[in-house]
């Protein structure tokens, strides 16, 4: 089946749902699955986690692209630094965040009278790697993504076709990712994560991590992108050494 197939295929789905909730996180496939909604007729909106996990550009993403769509954009607060079974960050942490943050949409979204919430898991998520996806089943999220079989490079090209700015976005997981397992997960370690990944932006960096390690920051790049990083090495690591005890660029493993 061709990529335009499965798009169909998905806005019929999304056409017979009636008032279609999306939990919009602002990434490549929640927005697609956003314009497929709006596309496809159905009465949509979308529902947007504001959580100490999230960086303020995937929020700020989400707002330009439901301002370009008119779609209506609701924020749901969720303070998850508040849950012992999140902060203490062991192996099933993603699934406890996931059970509350997709809780708190579902209230809001059955509130608004909406008929079913949809997450943009695609066919190219590993189900057996993604803790998260338990807690998303247990609470009967739809993921018509996934239904439908399109794949994270259909949905790319679908969004570029769609015009949507968002198709060439690097996946971005959530910052809770860059704190190794096992260590108690912080507002001051997610703010500094935050920042260091925002000053690496600014300098063109893309597609890429800076990850807790002891005291230090372990920087994650692309090897494409290592010319960038030798050519700015003396701004980053005094730049860097203001939140962590030393900057290490990590040559083996990849985003």
């Amino acid at each position: 089946m061709t990529a335009a197939e499965k798009q169909l295929r998905l806005l019929d789905w999304l056409r017979g749902q009636g008032k279609v909730a999306v939990a919009f996180s602002g990434g490549v496939d929640s927005a697609y699955l956003l314009w497929a909604a709006a596309e496809s007729g159905a009465d949509t909106a979308a529902y947007y986690v504001s959580t100490a996990f999230q960086p303020a550009f995937e929020g700020e993403d989400a707002r330009r692209l439901c301002a370009e769509l008119g779609v209506a954009l609701r924020t749901v607060a969720v303070d998850v630094l508040a849950f012992p079974d999140v902060t203490e960050n062991g192996p099933r942490r993603c699934y406890f965040c996931k059970k509350r943050l997709f809780t708190a949409m579902q209230s809001a979204a059955a509130a608004d009278g909406c008929t079913v919430l949809c997450d943009g898991t695609n066919a190219s998520d590993d189900a057996a790697d993604r803790p998260g996806m338990a807690a998303l089943r247990e609470l009967q999220v739809a993921s018509p993504l996934r239904e439908a079989g399109l794949t994270k490079a259909e949905i790319r090209e679908l969004s570029r076709a769609a015009g949507l700015f968002t198709w060439d976005k690097p996946a971005y997981a959530c910052l809770a990712t860059r704190i190794p397992t096992g260590t108690a997960i912080t507002a001051e370690d997610l703010q500094r994560t935050e920042r260091a990944e925002g000053y690496l932006m600014s300098l063109g960096f893309r597609d890429f991590r800076v990850r807790l390690f002891g005291g230090a920051a372990r920087i994650q790049l692309r090897e494409a992108q290592f010319p960038l990083f030798l050519q700015h090495r003396e701004a980053i690591v005094a730049t860097l050494r203001q939140w962590y005890g030393a900057v290490l660029l990590d040559g083996e493993v990849r985003p």
